[in-house]
């Protein structure tokens, strides 16, 4: 299922919050992102409603399977896309800024055919 560019920037972001500080919430992801908090909470609600995470008494957020999924592969994307520039001489912070923007966009095979690259050559 193909869902839009933001869902995949916020489902990323929830999954490397939790990585970070082991829990989310609503101004965790505001933070991360720059959004304002009322941007977040509509998004969060819309989210849950698709069932891509849940929400417990206390704010804390949860990333479904359904969600995990999307935001993984996106994290996945971000990383691999991000040291293949690298490995081109792109510097770091340059890289990282690039791949959120190519991550979205790259087809599968593209994307497969950099990973392999990758890994043939030692550079993941």
């Amino acid at each position: 299922m193909k869902i839009k560019e933001s869902a995949e920037n916020y489902l990323e972001a929830i999954l490397m919050i939790k990585k970070e500080k082991g829990y989310v919430r609503s101004i965790d992801i505001a933070n991360k992102l720059n959004f304002t908090k009322p941007s977040v909470s509509v998004a969060m609600k819309n989210f849950r409603e698709e069932g891509y995470i849940t929400v417990d008494v206390d704010g804390g957020i949860t990333l479904t399977e359904k969600g995990l999924t999307i935001a993984e592969n996106m994290y996945e994307r971000h990383q691999i896309i991000a040291k293949a520039l690298m490995s081109l001489g792109v510097d770091e912070e340059t890289a990282y800024t690039d791949s959120c923007k190519i991550e979205h966009d790259i087809s599968d095979q593209t994307f497969n055919a950099i990973k392999n690259h990758m890994k043939l050559h030692n550079t993941l």
